[in-house]
């Protein structure tokens, strides 16, 4: 009778521990930085999604709105997944969007993510060939400024021809430099153009040649 006893609780015993495993969060926890203002980001949203093994569908498993403390919170089930996102969004802001390892993540203590996003701001190029010749060609080349966002414009050269007259917008941080570098193929025209973009609004930089 003791040793039958013995196993009902160890089968027991099991059984709890079983349960507890499957019902077990993990806790998500961080901060979300303004780093343009350098404050907490106040009025954002955060949203967290899981990414299936071997590159499948990401499923939103829920989202924070970010009070005045930019404190965002997640409870959620240890599911298996490759890999979170967590994603901090807020308007005339650039989205943060992080990836969290499945391993990297603990039960057995909050996981801290701290991330930080900048406000945006962009810059007019305005291109103006005063006196345009045909075989004119014009280079520029971007030194400084926001790169790897859907609005920023590319680090590589572009080329114009001719008679130019054209503006473009590119993307940047406010209130940081946005420069590039310009040359007249087979002149001596060339040198550096740069403005500090203005937070939230358009910043204009003029190039007559």
């Amino acid at each position: 009778m003791r040793k039958k006893g013995l196993i009902l609780l160890l089968i027991s015993a099991s059984t709890f521990v079983g349960c507890r495993k499957g019902k077990s969060n993990f806790v998500l926890t961080g901060v979300v930085t303004d780093a343009t203002f350098s404050q907490p980001l106040s009025g954002g949203l955060v949203k967290l999604y899981e990414i299936q093994a071997g590159g499948g569908s990401q499923n939103l498993v829920g989202s924070f709105n970010l009070g005045a403390d930019g404190q965002y919170s997640f409870t959620f089930p240890r599911n298996q997944v490759e890999n979170y996102i967590l994603v901090a969004e807020k308007e005339n802001y650039f989205d943060n969007q992080t990836i969290i390892p499945f391993d990297d993540l603990t039960i057995t203590e909050d996981n801290i993510i701290n991330v930080m996003t900048t406000a945006k701001s962009w810059a007019k190029i305005t291109l103006l060939n005063i006196n345009p010749q045909q075989s004119d060609h014009l280079t520029i080349v971007k030194q400084q400024g926001k790169s790897g966002c859907s609005e920023c414009c590319a680090s590589s050269q572009i080329d114009f021809f001719g008679a130019v007259d054209t503006s473009f917008y590119c993307a940047n941080d406010g209130n940081t430099t946005y420069q590039f570098l310009y040359q007249l193929i087979g002149t001596g025209i060339q040198g550096i153009k740069s403005e500090v973009t203005t937070v939230f609004d358009t910043t204009e930089i003029i190039l007559e040649y």
